[in-house]
């Protein structure tokens, strides 16, 4: 089958960076899908596994952590799933990438696709979809049933993968948000969202909030630069707020005061920490995708592809790879087709 893969950490720009190479046809083990691939999106962790070196003895790295397609073979002890099934999946960070013709992923982590949306459009929700859920009513202690009610959440980095499922999950939990964005385009795409109020991450947030009637918030989640905003969210959060996080800091950060005189809880997420240490729990990342398609299709969530490139090969995830290391992509980018 072909493949697309890294062999060496190289800048995008280099030809060399992905390369098509041919792969043995995968055998199921006993709780696997065999999944022809149909579509797949791109995200900050294959950026990063890009750029990081190969595994001691690997020839190379197959990346890819969202995608979308049919059910072409089941192992022995699958249950949840039949040949034929149209699905879609974030799957195992651990584990061999969706950017081949044919993946292997344990069912535990999959879900049926939504049936409103095409492959393009399904593969653009899992990574994001599940990251935003675990982050929101998982890590932090709100329930998505009215959970935010009352509450304001601050969302950084808004316009990106995980915000513009996050603000969208959080409306429906009734938080009001504020979301932040620099550009016009980015702006209204936070607003279509369902933000309540948008405002710029590039200047100081206090005065912005303090103009929108908040003194403090009740709780936030940095999606975007760990580093940059922490002392100034330590200032913003109310006393026993709470804080998400996503990006690993450049640096030590102080989780002293004000974040110890406030009693805020800090939250980190994951979303391939199930996968990657078999926790007891890991099929909740599949119960979690099939939540999202029933809202999806009952038009309560909307989804965040907003272009496909075609055929997925090297030169194709070249370009996703370089758009998105550009940090100027809204939504999600996903390639389809082979």
């Amino acid at each position: 089958m072909k493949a697309i893969a890294m062999t060496r950490p190289l800048p995008i720009d280099d030809p060399e960076a992905l390369v098509e190479i041919e792969l043995d046809l995968p055998e199921p083990g006993p709780r696997d899908l065999r999944v022809r691939v149909d579509a797949v999106s791109v995200n900050p962790v294959d950026t990063k596994l890009r750029r990081a070196p190969l595994p001691d003895g690997a020839a190379h790295r197959v990346l890819g952590y969202d995608a979308a397609g049919v059910v072409e073979a089941i192992g022995a002890q699958v249950r949840g799933f039949a040949v034929g099934d149209a699905v879609y999946y974030a799957g195992d960070v651990s584990r061999p990438g969706s950017n081949a013709q044919f993946q292997l992923v344990d069912e535990r982590l999959v879900a049926r696709k939504p049936q409103s949306l095409d492959f393009a459009q399904a593969a653009a929700l899992p990574l994001t979809a599940i990251t935003a859920w675990e982050l929101l009513f998982e890590r932090m202690p709100y329930a998505f049933d009215g959970g935010g009610a009352g509450k304001t959440l601050l969302a950084i980095g808004g316009a990106g993968g995980v915000g513009s499922v996050a603000i969208q999950l959080a409306k429906l939990a009734g938080f009001t948000v504020v979301a932040t964005a620099s550009r016009e385009e980015t702006v209204a795409w936070c607003r279509e969202l369902g933000a309540d109020h948008v405002v710029d991450h590039r200047q100081p947030l206090a005065p912005q909030l303090r103009a929108l009637g908040l003194a403090a918030v009740e709780a936030a989640i940095n999606l975007a630069d760990t580093d940059r905003y922490w002392d100034e969210l330590g200032e913003l959060l109310a006393p026993q707020g709470h804080l998400g996080l996503i990006v690993e800091p450049a640096g030590a950060l102080r989780i002293g005061d004000p974040y110890k005189a406030k009693c805020i809880g800090i939250h980190w997420e994951m979303m391939f920490a199930r996968p990657r240490f078999r926790t007891a729990d890991m099929d909740a990342q599949g119960r979690i995708l099939a939540r999202v398609a029933d809202l999806i299709d009952a038009g309560r969530l909307r989804g965040t592809w907003t272009e496909t490139l075609s055929p997925i090969g090297a030169g194709t995830l070249r370009e996703a790879h370089r758009r998105l290391e550009s940090g100027r992509t809204i939504g999600k980018l996903v390639a389809a087709g082979w």
